[in-house]
């Protein structure tokens, strides 16, 4: 039967966080979190005010009434499925591993 927080009492939980591995894991994932959210929060902040100070370059017809807005608009939703595209990648060779370890040792230590 696998260990779930149920199982472990507060000072097995409080070995757990204060791992090297988790300190790893937690590093780990603010590294790329971080950056990536900032990026994106950027990226959307500049769609935002080139949409309200930028009337006439967003306006900028490219294919019959398909404009740059509605291009950069669209780029929105790519950049998305993107960030959780890289995201996905990251986590399953940075990130579940380190999990994996220390869900085995937690397990492990609980039997």
């Amino acid at each position: 039967m696998a260990a779930t927080e149920h199982d472990l009492g507060h000072e097995e939980w409080t070995k757990v966080h204060s791992s090297p591995e988790f300190a790893q894991l937690r590093r780990r994932l603010r590294g790329f979190v971080f950056p990536m959210t900032a990026l994106f929060l950027g990226w959307y902040l500049l769609y935002v005010l080139l949409a309200d100070y930028a009337h006439g370059f967003m306006s900028t017809k490219l294919i019959g009434n398909f404009n740059v807005g509605l291009l950069l608009g669209l780029l929105q939703f790519v950049s998305t499925f993107l960030i959780t595209g890289l995201y996905v990648r990251f986590a399953n060779r940075k990130l579940d591993p380190i999990a994996d370890r220390i869900r085995e040792d937690v397990e492990g230590g609980a039997r």
